[in-house]
Order: C-alpha cells, then structure tokens, then sequence
C-alpha cells in the first residue's frame, strides 16, 4: 500500500475490516484499571472500521499503560490533561465533533465520580461535558466483582442507565467484573452510531446446520458453519433490531438473544414459539436437516454394515407461513453442482411455492458452506432480475439487511 504524507502510519489499516464506523469520531477514555493493558487492540479494531479514535487518559491510567501506547494505536495525540485548548468542549460541548465518549475500562471510582458531576481528571471532564451536552457517552465497567456488587456502584450504574447512559458487560468470572470482550464493545459501538434503520423491528434467524441422533454418541448434520446467520443477526443488531438466533452453536454477546436448538425438529418449534410473541421478519438461513430418524438408546456397535430408517423433518418455512401468513419470511436455497441459470429457477420456484418475500440462493459445490466468502443470488417475487452478490459473509449480510430494511418501508408506506 502507498504511504500517505502527513498521514501516521498506523492509519494504514483504517476500514480494513470493513466502513461500518467510517466518519464516526469516538473518544477513548481510559481509567485506572487493569483492563486498560486491553485497550490498545481496541482501539485498533474502532479503527479497522473506518472510525477517528482519540485517547483521553487519567493519570491513575498512565500508571498502568503508557500513553505513548495509546498514541501509537490511535495515530493521534493523547490528551492526559486538559489545557487551554478545552479538549472536553472541542469535542463534546454543544459544537463538539465527536460523536461518542466511549470509558473503556471503568473504574467503581470513575462511575461514582461521573454520577456525582465531579471533574478531577480529564476523563470525568469529558463525561460531564457530554453527559450535560447530550452526547452519547458508553461505560464499559472493570473492577473486582465485590466492588461491582456495593450497594452505591450499583445504585451509581442504575443512575447513568436512568440518564440514558449505555453500558458493555462486565463479564463475571473468577471474582471479577471483567470488561467486555472487544468484539462485543464494537458492535455495541457500531449499534450506537449506526443508522437504526431497523430500530423498533424484530428478527428472528436461523442458523448453521442442525442435527439428528443416530445413537448417543453419533449424529447425522451438514457442513453448514453459521457464519451466514452470524453475520446477519449483528447486522440487524448493528441496526436497532432486537435479535434473536436460533442455532446450535454459542455467540455469547448479551444483547443477542440466543436459542439453543440441536434437531430440525427443536428448530422448527423454537422458531414456531418465538413467532408466537411477534415478529417482524424471519430469516431461514439455516441449514436444516431434511432428514431424521428414530435414535438408538444405547451405542451402535461397530459390526459390518448398518442401515438407518430415515424420515423427512417438518418443513419450517411451511409450518411458519401457515401459521403466520402475514409474516416477513426470508429463505435461502443452496445447490450443487448446477449454472447460474438453473440455479436461479429452483430458488424463484422454492419462492413462489412456499409464498416467501425473498430468497437467496447459491452453489456450495466451492464455497459458502465453512468459508468466509460466498457468492449469492437474492431474488425478489414479481421480479424478472436478481442481485447477485459475491464477498465476505459480513458484507452479504449488510447487502441483504439494506434489502429487508426497504422491504419494511415499503410495507410501512402502504
């Protein structure tokens, strides 16, 4: 890659993962904590999504990681104290050009500070300039579990919330609140800064393949990874949606309600019951089983041949329409083996035959199932063209959560 004059060099890997926070500006304040050891690669992974990082350090902080770190990750200057410049009002007051204060780790004594208005280090500065300017401001608590647990940290976190203030985790292991993992900061920064197009909707996606019991120790499944019904719900979450997976695997983010389902059968009535409590649009990207079979109690024993008994499963996408005939369903239809031709008649004729209002189509013979890439055909009803698609699972997902984001305001329009 060429060099970019007056450009600091750890700015090469700006939008590399993908532009999901390009021209976003967040401040990264940073506490006395031991998580601040962490915040480096933070910042870097706000960075490799498009996103101007500036670090404002306590000085309690700079005893734990250098600023001289912080510089290096972000590529702009540190702010370690405030000076005649008024970085707090530059960025947060009523003019300010940044667009979220996230406080990454922080401390039981900067949360008790940030409630009371008390501005002895830059960091609480800048809270209390974008708290009373009405800026977004993130908390993302860590300290030990007995401290997290005292009655005025509790009351204190309960305050912020009540201000509209956002916390990320902590996650409860080994005694202490630890701070959230990086992944689960991001998206949650993302979701903050990000359009909410899908804001007041709910999704429902499957996911990943499913599988059957042939005995206790053996089952029958695909090759079908999830990665797909992944990317899509922390699309919709990146959004405003309120999510919720069905799968078998463990995306472990908080706010992403998850529903363990091993069989086509337990699928298909999670799917059913959730829809019960409404929901905007289902997404069927998983890979479900056409097949079951009644299990073994015990061990098969490995002597010569075997044969199996199977049976078809439900039929998700059928049993959900004829139960929910107004529901916003999405299916998918994989092939192997076939040209694009034919591959885009069996999924118009899936579409119109099991009255769905969009399907996505595509050939797993190379890639899609276990890759991070695919490339996809998504089709509309009463359309003669299609949108073919091909890239990274994350960027599919975004293509396709632009599309159910417009089939939504269409339906909103009439």
């Amino acid at each position: 890659m060429p060099q970019v004059p007056n450009r600091h060099p750890t700015l090469w890997i700006k939008s590399a993962r993908s532009r999901s926070l390009q021209g976003k500006t967040i401040v990264l304040a940073v506490t006395g904590s031991i998580a601040a050891v962490r915040i480096v690669e933070l910042a870097r992974e706000l960075i490799r999504r498009g996103a101007d990082v500036h670090a404002v350090m306590s000085e309690a902080s700079t005893w734990i990681i250098n600023p001289m770190a912080l510089h290096y990750a972000t590529g702009n200057e540190v702010i370690t104290a405030i000076t005649g410049k008024v970085e707090h009002v530059e960025f947060f007051g009523n003019m300010g050009r940044a667009d979220l204060l996230l406080i990454a780790p922080a401390t039981a004594n900067t949360i008790g500070k940030i409630t009371a208005g008390i501005d002895d280090t830059p960091v609480t500065t800048f809270a209390t300039t974008a708290i009373g300017s009405g800026k977004a401001v993130m908390v993302v608590p860590a300290m030990h579990e007995d401290m997290y647990r005292h009655p005025g940290v509790v009351e204190n976190i309960e305050k912020l919330k009540g201000w509209g203030i956002s916390f990320v985790g902590p996650r409860l292991e080994e005694g202490i609140a630890k701070i959230a993992v990086n992944d689960e900061i991001v998206l949650e920064v993302e979701r903050a800064t990000g359009s909410r197009s899908l804001q007041g909707k709910k999704l429902l996606i499957t996911s990943g393949s499913t599988a059957e019991l042939v005995d206790p120790i053996r089952i029958l499944t695909n090759r079908a990874s999830g990665k797909t019904g992944v990317e899509l719900a922390m699309e919709a979450y990146r959004r405003g949606a309120q999510v919720t997976i069905v799968h078998r695997s463990r995306l472990g983010i908080a706010s992403i309600n998850e529903i363990h389902a091993e069989s086509a059968g337990q699928m298909t009535n999670a799917v059913l019951e959730e829809l019960e409590k409404g929901c905007d649009v289902l997404v069927s990207a998983a890979a479900i089983g056409d097949y079951t079979l009644d299990a073994a109690k015990t061990k098969i024993k490995s002597e010569g041949e075997l044969t199996l008994f199977l049976r078809p499963t439900r039929k998700l996408i059928k049993e959900a329409r004829k139960s929910h005939p107004e529901l916003r369903i999405i299916g998918f239809k994989a092939e192997t083996g076939i040209v694009e031709e034919e591959l885009i008649r069996r999924a118009r004729k899936t579409l119109e035959g099991s009255g769905l209002d969009m399907i996505v189509a595509n050939d797993v013979s190379s890639k899609g199932m276990g890759t991070d890439e695919n490339c996809v055909y998504i089709i509309d009803p009463g359309r003669e063209d299609h949108t073919r698609i091909s890239g990274p699972k994350g960027m599919i997902a975004a293509a396709l959560m632009d599309r159910i984001t417009l089939m939504l305001s269409a339906g909103e329009e009439h």
